[in-house]
């Protein structure tokens, strides 16, 4: 899977949790560019991900992600 197609099914994961697709992601992008990607809705999002790649996120990994990029780079690492 290229980073296209990992960045694709990302953002479904966040429409299906926000309920809107007025944002886009980048690999810059992080929470406060987004409306409604707060604190819960980040944990929603982190399980809809594990959920749609059948991966599970290590703790360090989550705590090292600062923006899109970040956590592209570690479902590439995780697939």
């Amino acid at each position: 899977m290229n980073k296209e197609e990992i960045l694709s099914k990302v953002t479904e994961a966040f429409v299906s949790v926000l309920e809107h697709k007025n944002f886009q992601l980048t690999d810059e992008t992080t929470a406060a560019d987004v409306d409604g990607w707060e604190s819960i809705t980040h944990m929603m999002i982190i399980s809809e991900v594990e959920q749609r790649f059948k991966i599970k996120f290590k703790l360090m990994d989550l705590m090292n992600m600062s923006n899109i990029g970040d956590l592209i780079s570690i479902i590439e690492s995780e697939l």
